[in-house]
C-alpha cells in the first residue's frame, strides 16, 4: 500500500494514497503505521482524503493502530469522505475518534 508521510509541527500526517483500504491491504497498512509509532510518533494525523472505501478490516487496522498509541499520544482522522463517514457512524466509530475536516483544523487542534 502506498502512503504518503509528512511531519508537521511534530505531528506525523499519514496519507493513504489508495481508494481502498481492505483485507488486502489492511494488513500492510496496519503495519506500517505500529512502526511509526514504535518509532515514537504519538501525534498522529491519519488523512482519508483519498480514501472512498474502508471494510471491517481496514477499520480494525484503523483502531488497532488508536489501542496501540493509548492514552499516551493520539490518532485523529481529516478529510474523511461521506463514504467511509457512514461506516464510520453505522460502526459509532465517529465517536472513538476525533474527526477533523482539514488538515489544518486538525493540526491546530493537535497542536493545543
Amino acid at each position: 500500500m502506498q502512503i504518503e508521510q509528512k511531519t508537521v509541527n511534530e505531528i506525523l500526517v499519514v496519507t493513504p494514497l489508495e481508494k481502498r483500504i481492505d483485507a488486502s491491504s489492511a494488513t500492510d497498512f496496519k503495519g506500517k503505521l505500529i512502526d511509526w509509532i514504535l518509532q515514537g510518533h504519538k501525534r498522529i494525523l491519519l488523512d482519508l482524503s483519498q480514501v472512498d472505501f474502508i471494510d471491517s478490516s481496514g477499520l480494525g487496522a484503523i483502531v488497532s493502530c488508536l489501542k496501540t498509541i493509548g492514552t499516551n499520544g493520539d490518532l485523529v482522522i481529516c478529510g474523511i469522505r461521506d463514504t467511509v463517514m457512514s461506516l464510520f457512524q453505522l460502526t459509532r466509530m465517529n465517536r472513538v475518534f476525533q474527526i477533523f475536516l482539514s488538515q489544518d483544523e486538525a493540526v491546530q487542534a493537535l497542536t493545543k
